[in-house]
């Protein structure tokens, strides 16, 4: 027997990218577990977590990649980018250096990611105002020039951490939806039509049951 989660109108995978250390792994956990782990340790290679959302009515469902931020595993770049139809790029508000490669990370992203990919840069550890080393405006001005959205979240006491995926989440399912009406679809319950490519994934013990409503191109 299926359960309540295997039940979703649209399934979209997001990635999280950053350097190490900036807290991508809570910012994971606290979305889809509710939980933060003050001990936590660098992630080895990917991992991800899903959880679903409501939107106008329609079950979304987020399947959210989280890798090491550190250069030696880059060499994972292009299947972690496969399929993704959003990106978190974070950094850490009191570490500048982080903010610093957001440069870099974003054009890793242009490289490998679908053009059409929706990006938000989120500056995470807000709760670290008294050592900010990041001005809001400074990284607020960065977004605007490239096209980005932005918004600054604690994954520790857990500001603005649903408001970042549902806003991204959201986003994304407007893109789509739109799209499917220009198409003159007419099939809005579901993505399965001949434009979209699934997002090709291992199966795993909870993905196994789920219809096939991924949309890869935007």
């Amino acid at each position: 027997m299926g359960t309540k989660d295997d039940e979703y109108d649209y399934l979209f995978k997001v990635v999280l990218i950053g350097d190490s250390g900036v807290g991508k792994s809570n910012l994971l956990s606290r979305f889809t577990r509710n939980e933060f782990n003050l001990e936590s340790k660098s992630t080895i290679g990917v991992e991800f977590a899903t959880r679903s959302i409501q939107v106008d009515g329609k079950t979304i469902k987020a399947q959210i990649w989280d890798t090491a931020g550190q250069e030696r595993y880059r060499a994972i770049t292009s299947a972690y980018y496969r399929g993704a139809v959003g990106a978190l790029l974070v950094y850490d508000i009191a570490k500048h250096l982080t903010y610093e490669n957001v440069e870099r990370w974003l054009k890793e992203l242009r490289d490998h990611a679908d053009n059409n990919i929706v990006i938000m840069l989120v500056g995470n550890k807000s709760d670290l105002r008294h050592l900010r080393a990041v001005p809001t405006d400074e990284a607020k001005a960065f977004a605007e020039k490239n096209n980005l959205s932005f918004i600054e979240t604690s994954a520790l006491d857990s500001t603005n951490v649903e408001t970042a995926f549902q806003n991204i989440l959201t986003e994304i399912y407007r893109i789509v939806s739109q799209k499917q009406i220009r198409q003159g679809s007419g099939e809005q319950d579901d993505l399965k039509t001949d434009n979209t490519k699934p997002i090709h994934i291992a199966p795993t013990e909870d993905d196994t049951r789920k219809k096939s409503t991924c949309c890869a191109n935007l």
